[in-house]
């Protein structure tokens, strides 16, 4: 820039990024003039491969740190593949920041290269997107867009800037005030009133269950809810997203509940306890099908109440006492108004002994039938028992990632959560396969001195092979373990149930995924038989950089989802 010139509005963009703590830059140089920009700024761009994983990227960056992701893109063909990824995010409650683009202002509606409407392209998976044509307003616009995406209910937000705006000189006009690209940047709290009705139900309950989703890590309210669980002797269990938000480890742990708690769940046993429950408290938790066993779960005679920041997710499916507001806060105002209450810690002191023994009890229930499939230690290799060594071998502080499908239910069935913290990351707000390797790159990203590992299956590690290569250039160091099996398992397993039998299609080539690593220069290794699995992963763990572990396993093995226990019946 010539000393005493008006900076132009590019770099006016990448001045305000830096100063809202924005360091890197998902993308594939376009917007040029924003990215080149940045670049001079000390912004570190990532190169994607493909956009669609980009954005699971920019997605995995922002749960790992809790700061926006940022991703850049051309317009057209290239914004249609992000906006594919965004789907996710959107659903996922992510905030992710779209800068896009877009064709020059003369050339707009005259079948210009790449011109779409994006307007419509980003309307169901961003909760606001603006096209700038002023650059006097383009400051103000991009202040709104980190504000909108890290406030209430996070989620993607998109900004399409032509081209030339990028590139004409800013005029120095007053925006909104400069905000940090930290979530929830705004923290709202519910009416006194509610708390006050919230804390006499759970008080007064003799079997509370609080069940909690992923706006608890989003809130990042570990600590408050596990002081709620210890103080006032509360059952907690999680969402397959809220794995981790307590300690499975814990006395008064559920673990993870749902859809997933048929015959070699740890958690099958506890199906008896939830039934029990007089109230029920659902904290950040969209209450969906996988998350309630398709509603069926929680008995329809209990109170419920449901703190979440999203005032259409209170009383979407249960008839809810609503706690509209920041799951962090709400639930420290909860504490306060418990402690208040005469006899609260009285009756959780009753309660604690009861409550404990139920869980100890069906825990007990079912330690042998998991001990059967995680310490089945022969041929073919089951997925249950990778998860066993895997969570011997991976140092505590590891954070894992898995792709949706199977995938995700192998990692939240079988890993545990031993300490409170957002150390298990699922693709599960829309859950499309391959997702999880690029979540993971973009965990890794945000935690460079953290362990991160990323379990796939084989066929959804084939939507995003390419990451591999970006992995390997930016040396980004995630371990990568593929379930080869050469099947689709949850579409052929789901198919059998339902119709008696799989389609064609389900059956995939068994596919040398090494080879794919070799072919990028990324170190790997082949695990062909159970025999070799403790050393493969000590290998794995040694490895400095980017690392992929080929893991042959059983094609025919299922996770514990409770309808497919009459496929091992037939």
């Amino acid at each position: 820039m010539i000393e005493n010139q008006q900076p132009t509005v590019a770099e006016v963009l990448a001045a305000e990024l830096q100063a809202a703590g924005v360091e890197l830059i998902f993308g594939q140089g376009s917007p040029s003039a924003l990215t080149l920009a940045a670049e001079r700024r000390g912004l570190r761009q990532i190169g994607f491969r493909t956009e669609n994983a980009g954005a699971a990227m920019a997605d995995g960056f922002a749960r790992a740190s809790g700061r926006l992701g940022c991703i850049a893109t051309q317009n057209g063909a290239a914004a249609a593949l992000v906006a594919a990824g965004l789907t996710e995010s959107f659903k996922a409650s992510v905030p992710v920041l779209v800068l896009v683009q877009d064709v020059e202002r003369s050339h707009v509606d005259r079948n210009a290269f790449q011109e779409f409407d994006h307007a419509a392209l980003f309307a169901s998976c961003t909760k606001w997107f603006r096209r700038v044509d002023d650059g006097a307003r383009a400051l103000e616009m991009l202040r709104k867009a980190i504000l909108i995406a890290t406030s209430g209910r996070p989620g993607p937000v998109a900004l399409a800037i032509p081209a030339d705006v990028l590139t004409e000189r800013a005029p120095q006009l007053r925006a909104p005030r400069s905000v940090p690209a930290a979530f929830p940047a705004l923290r709202q709290q519910p009416e006194p009133a509610a708390i006050a009705e919230a804390a006499r139900l759970l008080a007064t309950a003799r079997m509370p269950i609080i069940v909690a989703g992923g706006g608890v890590h989003s809130s990042g309210a570990q600590a408050e809810l596990a002081g709620l669980q210890q103080r006032f002797a509360l059952g907690v269990a999680t969402t397959i997203m809220g794995k981790g938000a307590v300690s499975e480890a814990d006395p008064l742990s559920l673990g993870v509940v749902g859809s997933a708690m048929g015959p070699g769940s740890p958690s099958r046993a506890m199906r008896s306890l939830i039934r029990s429950a007089d109230v029920v408290m659902f904290v950040g938790n969209r209450t969906n099908d996988n998350g309630t066993a398709s509603w069926s779960l929680f008995p329809s005679g209990a109170a419920f109440i449901h703190i979440d920041v999203a005032v259409e997710e209170t009383t979407r499916n249960y008839p809810a006492l609503p706690l509209v507001g920041d799951a962090r806060t709400t639930l420290h105002a909860l504490s306060l108004a418990m402690a208040g209450l005469v006899d609260a810690e009285g009756g959780a002191a009753r309660r604690r002994p009861l409550l404990a023994e139920a869980i100890a009890q069906a825990r007990t229930t079912t330690a042998e039938e998991v001990a059967a499939v995680t310490k089945r230690s022969g041929d073919p290799l089951r997925p249950e028992h990778l998860m066993h060594v895997l969570q011997d071998r991976a140092p505590a502080e590891t954070v894992f990632a898995a792709d949706a499908s199977y995938s995700s239910l192998w990692v939240s069935q079988y890993l545990q959560a031993r300490e409170p913290g957002r150390r298990f990351l699922f693709p599960r707000g829309l859950a499309g396969i391959g997702w999880g390797y690029p979540l993971a790159l973009g965990a890794r990203l945000a935690l460079p001195s953290t362990p991160v590992v990323a379990v796939v299956g084989d066929g959804g590690f084939s939507h995003c092979w390419a990451e591999l290569e970006c992995a390997v250039r930016h040396g980004i160091d995630v371990k990568l373990i593929v379930l080869n099996n050469a099947v689709l398992g949850f579409q052929r397993h789901a198919e059998m149930l339902r119709f008696g039998q799989a389609t064609d299609i389900c059956a995939i080539t068994r596919i040398d995924h090494a080879m794919i690593a070799r072919a990028v220069g990324c170190a790997n290794a082949t695990v062909a038989s159970a025999s070799e699995l403790a050393a493969g992963l000590d290998a794995m763990f040694a490895a400095k950089g980017p690392f992929l572990l080929d893991v042959h396993v059983d094609p025919d093995a299922y996770p514990p989802i409770a309808g497919f226990a009459r496929l091992q019946a037939s």
